[in-house]
């Protein structure tokens, strides 16, 4: 029996270190004799649709190697969500269609819940089909909120780059707080669980240490306590930094940053509670302010990147791939912390069945108790998390070196095909 074709592909919002899995899979895969080409899809679950798949047997060794340090989606990522086999059984003939053309037997999709989803789906559905397929899910996301995993490749270093940047930019505000800016709100993504919002609490160990404040989405946002404790933290020392998860919520349960349209997966689209916050504190305590809001800097950042989450990253990626070499089918390589301290950390699969459609909020022992901030239970999980370096080559001009792929596309067998909506 000829060696059958594997198929990757990337989902969602992408992390610094999502090409690391790229990399994992890819030098695992062409290890392997039972697999012949390693092919990605361009676009996530899109360009398997489209059948635009790309071939990375032309890539080089030396180029496949730099995903490990490149952020991005080396081969496009999309925001596209698979409905139930009864909706759409028609996609998913096609995917069954393009797959057997060019005799993938293995499907390794990189994403977080939405993604883990599709993978699931896509293994029932090729077995009602008629399809000897494997799948595969590759753990990632930003919001760390994947169940089952310790945490999520990707998450280390949005952690690392959130405690850095408000520690560095509260030493800015610290300097200029006597004449002008006393408060600085940053908003940070969290739809549901505050992780990343809680990573910034490693920048400082005391009440007074920046941030002073942290708005979880597990908390409800109470306006008059929230601005008696910045008027608290302005006597005390002089100026405040509040770091706020985009999902806060008010006491009727509505995002206070809510715009009033929603994503390709259906998710309410948010943006804008740090403005809203830094006016409140204008209108209200007469201080003033200045708020950003990092978006795609603080998932992108791979210049601060952990270490820990670059080497799961990676892991994970070759783990998917030793997976579907065992028979394995329908499951994930997820982190398990073997100790804390020193951190140790193995990788074991889960059940795709038991990740999807499942989401991991901060527990309450993570929380203050007067909600504004980390315990150190919080401090002990999240520490490790964010350790190490992992250097980046750079270039004369003063910049990374990052490659760009040559994602050359396989000709096409089957007939052109249309996506209606995206």
């Amino acid at each position: 029996m000829s060696a059958g074709n594997l198929l990757y592909a990337q989902s969602g919002g992408v992390t610094a270190v999502i090409n690391a899995s790229a990399a994992g899979v890819i030098e695992a895969a062409q290890k392997s004799r039972k697999i012949g080409k390693v092919l990605a899809a361009r676009n996530g679950i899109i360009g398997a649709l489209r059948e635009e798949l790309i071939d990375t047997s032309l890539e080089s060794a030396a180029a496949i190697k730099a995903l490990r340090h490149t952020p991005g989606g080396a081969f496009g990522s999309c925001r596209y969500k698979l409905k139930s086999l009864e909706e759409s059984r028609e996609q998913y003939q096609r995917l069954i269609d393009v797959l057997r053309a060019h005799d993938i037997r293995w499907f390794l999709y990189n994403g977080g819940n939405d993604s883990a989803d599709t993978a699931n789906k896509l293994s029932m559905i090729s077995e009602k089909l008629g399809y000897p397929l494997q799948c595969i899910g590759v753990p990632k996301t930003v919001d760390n909120d994947l169940v089952v995993t310790d945490c999520c490749p990707g998450f280390g270093s949005v952690a690392k780059y959130t405690a850095i940047s408000i520690a560095e930019a509260s030493l800015d505000v610290a300097s200029m707080c006597e004449s002008s800016t006393k408060v600085f709100v940053m908003e940070v993504m969290g739809r549901h669980a505050g992780w990343i919002a809680a990573a910034a609490g490693l920048a400082g160990k005391k009440a007074t240490d920046a941030p002073q404040i942290i708005l979880f989405p597990e908390v409800v946002f109470d306006q008059a306590k929230f601005l008696a404790k910045v008027k608290a933290m302005v006597e005390q020392i002089g100026w405040c930094s509040v770091v706020v998860s985009e999902g806060v919520r008010n006491a009727e349960g509505k995002f206070l940053s809510e715009v009033g349209s929603t994503d390709a997966f259906g998710h309410q689209q948010l943006g804008g509670v740090a403005p809203m916050l830094a006016a409140l504190v204008k209108q209200h305590l007469g201080y003033k302010y200045h708020w950003a809001l990092p978006d795609y800097l603080q998932r992108s950042a791979r210049h601060a990147a952990s270490k820990t989450d670059a080497d799961q990253a990676y892991a994970v990626g070759k783990a998917a791939v030793e997976y579907a070499l065992k028979g394995m089918n329908a499951v994930m390589p997820v982190i398990r912390r073997q100790c804390a301290q020193p951190y140790r950390w193995t990788v074991e699969p889960a059940a795709l069945s038991a990740v999807a459609n499942h989401e991991k909020k901060m527990p309450p022992r993570f929380i203050r108790g007067d909600g504004f901030g980390i315990t150190a239970a919080a401090r002990r999980y999240l520490a490790p998390l964010i350790q190490g370096e992992a250097p980046l080559p750079y270039g004369d001009d003063g910049l990374p070196v990052y490659v760009k792929l040559k994602n050359r596309l396989l000709p096409k067998k089957l007939a052109p095909y249309r996506i209606a909506d995206k």
